[in-house]
């Protein structure tokens, strides 16, 4: 049984700075979806809805204990998405590299959060 005191999360700038970063991505994902013409409108879309249960699974209360996997989770899921736009994106469109940008910033602030959560819940030990 988990300890819901240890489970509990506060939201600080760094989980705003989350938040903001994925709803970003998962809106201009979803934008770039709804263009005329489009190829990658599948992938595009399932990319978006990614994270937007993604960043649903970082905060929701019942899943606080297994916070730290979904973090890596989301990494992961980033650092993919960042290949994958080389791999078969458009690199030479501006906006793939605002999202990019968007998406290291994101990484960034997930390995501190998760740096942190460590350090505290090493405390509760």
């Amino acid at each position: 049984m988990v300890d819901i005191s240890k489970s509990r999360f506060h939201i600080g700038v760094l989980q705003i700075g989350i938040i903001v970063c994925v709803l970003a991505t998962a809106f201009i994902h979803l934008y770039l979806a709804l263009q005329p013409d489009e190829d990658l409108r599948t992938w595009f879309i399932l990319n978006s809805i990614g994270y937007l249960v993604l960043l649903v699974a970082l905060f929701l209360p019942p899943l606080m204990p297994y916070r730290r996997i979904v973090d890596y989770v989301l990494i992961v899921y980033t650092a993919v998405t960042i290949v994958m736009w080389f791999l078969i994106g458009l690199p030479s469109e501006p906006i793939g590299y605002v999202t990019k940008a968007i998406e290291a910033v994101l990484i960034i602030l997930l390995v501190l959060d998760t740096r942190i959560g460590r350090k505290h819940s090493a405390r509760y030990q």
